[in-house]
């Protein structure tokens, strides 16, 4: 029997400031993207359309069409893990601005995974063991707001995990719970 879902209000402000936040996690390894794929520009356009967005509040097609391509960008990436994943964080900060108002685990992972996969691009980048990642995201963790914090309290917890993914979305959402008690 499928269970029923939850619904709660998501205010425009509460998008937006989640989008910002997004855009500038993704930012930070957006580089990492642009030195292997430099004629493709789907991560670094999905980025200015969630700014946009931020600015403004007004979601858009457009703004799903650029979430699309960068996610499709991810995908088409060659040689490496950590293009694919600066390109998918990208992909997931535009996609934050569609984020459902129900208390769903994957809708949580919408709202932190550019940071997560920021995290996860920077660390297999620099090949330096998991502190690097760690420290991205304490520095995500840093740079939260109340209303990140706010969204993800009407969503359920993440588990820990035994994949490395799966263990940045732990520390970071319990991160984020913990820094607005």
């Amino acid at each position: 029997m499928a269970r029923k879902k939850e619904y709660f209000e998501i205010e425009t402000e509460e998008l937006q400031s989640l989008g910002k936040w997004a855009a500038d996690c993704a930012e930070r390894a957006l580089s990492i993207y642009e030195s292997i794929e430099n004629e493709d520009n789907r991560p670094r356009n999905a980025i200015n359309g969630i700014k946009d967005f931020s600015n403004s509040g007004k979601r858009t097609n457009h703004l799903r069409k650029l979430a699309l391509d960068a996610y499709r960008a991810s995908l088409e990436t060659k040689d490496t893990a950590a293009a694919s994943a600066a390109a998918r964080s990208a992909s997931l900060a535009a996609a934050s601005a569609y984020t459902h108002p129900f208390k769903d685990i994957n809708q949580s992972r919408h709202i932190l995974g550019p940071a997560v996969y920021s995290a996860l691009a920077i660390e297999l980048h620099n090949r330096l063991g998991r502190e690097i990642g760690d420290r991205e995201i304490e520095l995500a963790i840093d740079n939260a707001t109340c209303e990140i914090a706010e969204l993800l309290n009407k969503m359920p917890v993440h588990k820990i995990g035994t994949k490395r993914i799966d263990q940045l979305f732990y520390e970071l959402d319990s991160g984020i719970r913990n820094k607005f008690r």
